[in-house]
């Protein structure tokens, strides 16, 4: 389940009144690209997609967090009846779905981290999980290169797996397969 659209926006707008930051503009700009490569992909919902673009990272809403993002967002989202919304909080980081792959401080307790290493060795990600895997890769505040957005992210944090970049841009690759066309002329980069 998901909220309306209406209620994902207001979701957003309470979570940047109580956490200011680029991270909000960023949410809006990965469901931008959601529902556009959705709606190009034929047997999507873009309207879903647009949703749960908007909510990934909506677990910044409780601070400047790492890791923790991911759990408060997970969490929050479960207590509100929002499965489908929960597990994009909690899939959004992990192209390679391993827990050991995330880039950033891991700023949750040891039982934290087990509990999201197991939720997400139990997912079988869908196109929904991978689509806002990709947006995220390709959206700052605004559309951005996807390599030069994972360079950025090495720059900062000093690291990014190769695996992890090579999926990203596998993720590229097949959802400009599903729409036959480049995914920044969709997203309008």
């Amino acid at each position: 389940m998901i909220p309306t659209r209406e209620a994902a926006e207001e979701l957003l707008r309470d979570g940047e009144a109580c956490n200011p930051g680029a991270w909000a503009d960023h949410s809006r700009v990965v469901a931008m690209c959601a529902e556009r490569i959705a709606a190009a992909c034929g047997g999507m919902d873009p309207e879903k997609a647009y949703v749960l673009g908007l909510l990934h990272d909506i677990g910044r809403k409780f601070g400047v967090k790492h890791m923790g993002h991911i759990y408060d967002g997970y969490h929050y989202m479960t207590r509100l009846g929002y499965d489908e919304a929960a597990r994009i909080c909690l899939s959004h980081s992990f192209s390679i779905q391993r827990l050991e792959d995330y880039i950033g401080k891991w700023d949750i307790t040891a039982e934290q981290q087990e509990e999201l290493r197991r939720l997400l060795e139990e997912l079988e990600y869908d196109d929904y999980d991978r689509l806002i895997q990709v947006c995220d890769s390709l959206a700052g505040t605004e559309v951005v290169d996807m390599e030069e957005r994972m360079a950025d992210v090495k720059r900062r944090y000093g690291a990014y797996p190769q695996d992890k970049w090579d999926k990203n841009l596998e993720l590229k690759a097949y959802f400009e397969e599903k729409m036959r066309q480049d995914i920044y002329k969709v997203v309008g980069r």
